[in-house]
């Protein structure tokens, strides 16, 4: 038989294994208070290159998207994309909040050759936008343009 210390020590432990297990079931959780809430994973802001083709895809689908020509306001007017916001490089990082509010959002980005473009793209990604594409120069884009 057990003795009365003996017994009064296993439900001691009985009892804190009751109290502080549940909390050790998954971590981070709140007991099951939350767990039709799925965790969000948080986006990594980097660079892409991203060929005329799968743009126009892009623009041509129901997927949100924002087009923005990195180009000065003179090479916009002579011509450009359908739909693009016109912010010169040189201006993208002081209006990147104000215009791109959405860091999550789908921005395309181009330019006359890729190369304002490329920078452009990096400058976003140091920003923390996390799905910046940059399709390159306006001077190889197959498709339809504003003149």
């Amino acid at each position: 038989m057990l003795t009365a210390k003996l017994l009064s020590l296993i439900v001691t432990c009985l009892m804190l294994c009751a109290v502080a297990l549940p909390g050790c079931a998954n971590p981070g959780s709140n007991n099951g208070a939350d767990e039709d809430i799925p965790e969000k994973t948080p986006r990594v802001a980097e660079y892409h290159k991203m060929p005329h083709d799968e743009a126009k895809e892009i623009m041509d689908g129901t997927e949100p998207y924002i087009l923005v020509d990195v180009r000065t306001q003179e090479e916009y007017d002579e011509l450009h994309i359908q739909g693009a916001a016109l912010i010169p490089v040189d201006e993208l990082a002081e209006r990147a909040e104000t215009e791109l509010p959405d860091k999550d959002a789908l921005i395309l980005l181009y330019c006359r050759s890729g190369a304002r473009s490329k920078t452009a793209a990096e400058t976003l990604v140091e920003l923390g936008y996390t799905d910046v594409h940059d399709i390159g120069g306006i001077t190889t884009w197959p498709y339809d343009n504003v003149e």
